[in-house]
């Protein structure tokens, strides 16, 4: 389940220069390659300094790699908000057998009392010998409860949403707001050739929380009466253990990626002995492919993104059941509110081919379809029913030396679901 509530439904962007260097590490990065390119900050540099036409300083040795958004918005669940979203990234090593890391921040404050601030990191060492993938999240913040499984419509559904949550009150959906701190790394080590195995700890602690709607004893939200039978505290608990994972990765590029495979199987054993109420053991699988269609316009991509997690032994808290933007980057699910649709296991489907508009790759457009079901180890079954998806997008190239770019999406779903998602860098 999403815990963290993205809050920037409107997005002024600009951008915030931060020293780093990129090394080009194949053709479509090169100085060459780079100079025929526009981005944002290219754009608005030129329109301070009063100047036009091509970059052309990207033969040059040092360009910034960090890039930064500013954003505001609304939502009767969190009030007004303000945050900041940041996104940068370095070769640590040989720029030809090295792939570009990552570091990923935002942070946000609320006229509702809730704030929240998390880093994430994906980095690869020289040669790719190691790669750590890891972050901390802390705030207080709010989810909204929509129960248990997928083919589940509820009241209200139909609504319009802004970068994942609904611009109206719904009176069958329970906000729960409580604070947490969470810590996950994982080290992987290069065994063959783009094949890494690793290990690494988690460590979610949930405390404060609040069903807004639990008024009572004959009024039960989902959560309330989930912690009651499955016997979690109501009030706060932990989800800590120990994570073991194998992994392949041949993408060219994490931000945006041209050609290449990734997947990951992460084994996820919560145990008491490190904080957690019950002992728990889940797989997480996740498989992204990349088929770029043209050697001349390489942007003309193909891609698909299978994401799973599969809870094999125990139970696991109700905020910690996977769902509609549990994935690292809180992207899963375009076309529905943020926390849909849960369960105790969860997979989701996408396929989204990706092609350039401007001949200066400033804008590009994306058009993808997805599908998501859960379980509730009750009465519905994973893949007895499955929710579906759509959309379009547009894209703008942020900044040119990291691949970063703003990601404008209008999604639909099923029951009238429907919105428009914002985000930084690429769903997957």
């Amino acid at each position: 389940m999403k815990i963290i509530v993205r809050t920037y439904t409107l997005t002024v962007y600009m951008v915030l220069g931060s020293t780093g260097i990129l090394f080009a590490q194949d053709k479509q990065d090169s100085p060459e390659v780079l100079r025929r390119q526009t981005d944002a900050k290219e754009v608005i540099s030129n329109f301070f300094n009063g100047k036009h036409g091509l970059d052309t300083s990207a033969s040059g040795k040092t360009h910034s790699t960090f890039s930064t958004l500013p954003s505001a918005g609304y939502n009767p669940s969190t009030g007004f908000s303000v945050g900041v979203t940041s996104t940068g990234g370095y070769v640590f090593g040989n720029p030809k057998t090295t792939t570009f890391s990552v570091v990923n921040a935002n942070a946000y404050v609320s006229t509702m009392g809730l704030a929240s601030f998390e880093a994430k990191n994906n980095i690869f060492t020289n040669n790719d010998l190691f790669n750590l993938q890891g972050g901390i999240q802390v705030g207080k913040t709010v989810a909204l409860d929509y129960g248990v499984g997928t083919g589940r419509k509820v009241q209200g559904d139909g609504s319009f949403a802004l970068n994942d949550l609904p611009l109206d009150n719904n009176p069958d959906v329970f906000p729960i707001r409580f604070s947490y701190l969470k810590f996950s790394e994982r080290v992987y080590r290069k065994i063959f050739e783009h094949i890494y195995a690793g290990a690494g700890v988690i460590f979610d602690k949930y405390s404060n929380i609040d069903d807004e709607r639990q008024t009572g004893p004959n009024i039960n939200t989902h959560n309330f009466r989930y912690s009651m039978i499955h016997h979690f505290p109501t009030s706060g608990y932990s989800a800590s253990g120990l994570l073991f994972n194998i992994e392949y990765n041949s993408r060219d590029h994490i931000n945006r990626t041209y050609k290449g495979l990734y997947a990951d199987v992460v084994l996820r054993m919560n145990e008491p002995w490190l904080g957690s109420e019950h002992k728990t053991v889940q797989v997480k699988t996740e498989l992204r492919k990349y088929w770029s269609l043209s050697k001349v316009n390489p942007e003309h991509i193909l891609a698909f993104w299978y994401w799973g997690c599969y809870l094999l032994n125990g139970t696991l808290p109700y905020l910690e059941l996977p769902g509609t933007g549990s994935d690292a980057a809180n992207r899963i699910g375009r076309g529905y509110t943020i926390g849909r649709f849960k369960g105790t296991s969860f997979v989701y489907s996408e396929a989204e081919y990706r092609f350039p508009i401007s001949k200066n790759k400033l804008f590009s457009g994306v058009v993808f379809t997805n599908i998501e079901t859960a379980s509730n180890n009750r009465n519905i079954n994973l893949t007895e029913y499955i929710e579906p998806g759509a959309g379009v997008g547009l894209r703008l190239l942020f900044n040119k030396y990291s691949r970063s770019n703003l990601c404008i999406d209008y999604g639909m779903g099923n029951y009238g679901s429907k919105g428009i998602f914002l985000g930084l860098n690429e769903v997957f």
